[in-house]
């Protein structure tokens, strides 16, 4: 009797194991169906006369004129300015994110004193700088990057400053009894604690990052692919706006994916990656 129970223990896992790894593999095969589904229908679409393919191609015409892109030095400039844009004005609000939300998250009197301003400031919709930005700077890498950094670094510092109020009182005073320093505390305390809610923050600033610099490049006219989409539609290149706006969609898809690969490498010992790897 107990020769089968354990048996039957041993076998549990491994059945679940069973059962969990084909739903793993259909997975993605689901996604790759709804993908092939939607390009079906906008292929169909144009033929059936519902849709003028003056304004939506069929998707084949899209490929190709996408496939002609990938053969133009024109396209490939272009993304590199967008991916310049993307990065630095990432980099910056990361930065000044992460350093301004620990500096004002570990004084209370600060927090206090600049809750108002913060709350007051950040609803501020990014793109109605747009005529501050041109004035200043005009179609310049800049103009880009203030409405960038603008959009990122609110998504950065609320998440730091939320990790920072999230840390247990226990464990600071604590910290404190053990005679602990500022930095002590922020080392081996309070960063632990607001690392998850960072990373969070980095992924959600990574892709505001991107659609603010598209637009930026859409609205003022800065050098990326927004530009080209604003050529392409005023020379009425329909299919080159479609193979234009399917590149900027799968580059969202790509930073989102790269975004996440990092929480979870920077965040492998945290439990929530631990359980999700688990399951």
């Amino acid at each position: 009797m107990t020769r089968v129970a354990a048996t039957a223990d041993a076998a549990g896992p491994a059945g679940t194991s069973a059962r969990r790894l084909p739903e793993r593999a259909v997975a993605p095969l689901r996604g790759l169906a709804g993908l092939a589904g939607l390009v079906a229908v906008i292929e169909v679409l144009p033929h059936t006369g519902l849709v003028s393919a003056d304004y939506l191609p069929p998707a084949s015409v899209t490929v190709r004129a996408l496939w002609h892109l990938l053969a133009e030095q024109t396209f490939w400039t272009a993304l590199g300015d967008t991916l310049t844009g993307w990065g630095l004005g990432l980099a910056i609000s990361v930065v000044a994110g992460v350093a301004a939300g620990l500096a004002i998250g570990s004084v209370p009197a600060l927090r206090a004193v600049t809750a108002s301003t913060i709350e007051f400031l950040r609803p501020i919709p990014s793109v109605a700088l747009i005529p501050v930005a041109v004035l200043l700077y005009g179609a310049d890498l800049r103009s880009k990057l203030l409405l960038v950094v603008y959009a990122a670094f609110w998504q950065v510092i609320v998440q730091v400053l939320a990790g920072i109020q999230d840390v247990d009182p226990v464990a600071d005073d604590t910290a404190r009894s053990y005679q602990l320093g500022t930095w002590g505390r922020l080392r081996h305390v309070m960063w632990p604690t607001a690392l998850p809610y960072v990373m969070t923050g980095v992924r959600l600033a990574a892709t505001v990052a991107l659609i603010l610099a598209v637009t930026a490049e859409l609205v003022i006219g800065a050098p990326g692919l927004g530009r080209e989409i604003a050529v392409a539609q005023s020379s009425g290149a329909v299919p080159q706006v479609y193979a234009l706006v399917l590149v900027t969609g799968l580059l969202g898809v790509a930073v989102n994916l790269v975004a996440r690969a990092v929480e979870r490498r920077a965040l492998h010992w945290h439990q929530s990656v631990r359980t999700e790897a688990a399951g």
